[in-house]
């Protein structure tokens, strides 16, 4: 019980310090932001007495407000899940995260989960057959992830969308057949057909990382003293290979699972923008490129609970499979 209050504890402080950082760096950077961001919104018309006050709010611009008095407002504001608006399309910063999320979670995630099952498995059995053709395939899959990541996806562009004509090259669906989101089979296979290239190359770049390191543990833990006695015991090797070998090296590779599971809400910035993917990547990269100050704000909250909340539960399924990890605390 110890261990689970502690790691609660732990996440907690860190879920606030994550938060109070998301409140004081567009404060402590130079300039006004909120000034910033309501002089680009008057370009386009006036903005409404409202609208300033929730810029103001969040940044802390024209205010005669403290500094404690604007943090609570700001906590409140997240708590009722009000990011604020995008100073370049003047749309809710919630609703754009909530249209661009689905679409990464749906694809990086996949990639990502197809990614860890390859290579895990594919590791644990080049570790078990250590010395055969298998190890073949440890040069080929470190030379995937030792490529640049956005080269591996102007390769698959050339190849499988331009010289060949296999799979399109641009955004998560035909635009120009629909409008949006529907609950078709034409459309959802329409989705299955644009996001093939994207997920290769997420699967590519990560599948080494993944089958090298599960390997190298499956090797490690074959020189145990509880795999030499369950050998010297005459157990099945079938036996062997599933509860005494993968089960225990497949530890570290979990731990660094959630950390990926974490970062998939973050997108994948490089992929989403050769592939013009609408996803929490691509709307980053406009937020920088266009001094979206809001928009920036909503993401990195985003991407830091997110990933907090993945390590947090990924903690506690550790502690509960691996006693040493309770005992350790």
């Amino acid at each position: 019980m110890k261990f689970y209050a502690r790691k609660f504890a732990f996440y907690l402080i860190t879920l606030w310090a994550a938060i109070s950082l998301n409140f004081l760096l567009p404060r402590l950077a130079p300039g006004d932001p909120a000034r910033i961001i309501i002089s680009k919104m008057s370009r386009n018309g006036n903005p409404s007495p409202e609208q300033i006050q929730a810029i103001e709010t969040l940044f802390g611009g024209g205010t005669e407000e403290g500094m404690w008095a604007q943090y609570v407002q700001y906590l409140k504001q997240i708590f009722t899940w009000d990011l604020g608006v995008s100073s370049t399309t003047f749309a809710p910063v919630t609703d754009l995260i909530a249209g661009a999320l689905p679409w990464t979670i749906g694809l990086v995630g996949l990639a990502t989960i197809i990614a860890f099952i390859i290579g895990i498995g594919l590791g644990a059995l080049i570790g078990w057959r250590r010395g055969t053709w298998l190890d073949h395939l440890i040069p080929a899959s470190t030379l995937t992830q030792a490529m640049p990541y956005f080269w591996i996806a102007m390769v698959m562009v050339y190849l499988f969308a331009v010289k060949y004509r296999i799979f399109p090259n641009t955004y998560a669906y035909d635009p120009r057949r629909y409008d949006g989101w529907e609950w078709t089979g034409e459309f959802i296979w329409d989705v299955i057909v644009h996001g093939t290239l994207p997920a290769l190359t997420i699967i590519l770049s990560a599948v080494g990382s993944w089958l090298l390191g599960m390997r190298n543990m499956m090797v490690a833990t074959l020189g145990e003293d509880y795999v030499t006695t369950a050998e010297a015991k005459g157990l099945k090797p079938r036996r062997i290979f599933w509860a005494y070998t993968t089960r225990n090296a497949v530890m570290p590779s979990i731990a660094g699972f959630a950390i990926a599971l974490g970062f998939v809400v973050a997108g994948s910035v490089v992929m989403e923008q050769v592939f013009s993917y609408p996803g929490i990547g691509k709307l980053l990269i406009n937020a920088v490129r266009d001094n979206d100050y809001s928009l920036m704000q909503g993401v990195f909250l985003i991407i830091t609970v997110t990933v907090l909340v993945a390590n947090f539960l990924m903690d506690m399924f550790y502690g509960l499979i691996d006693p040493r990890a309770r005992h350790n605390v």
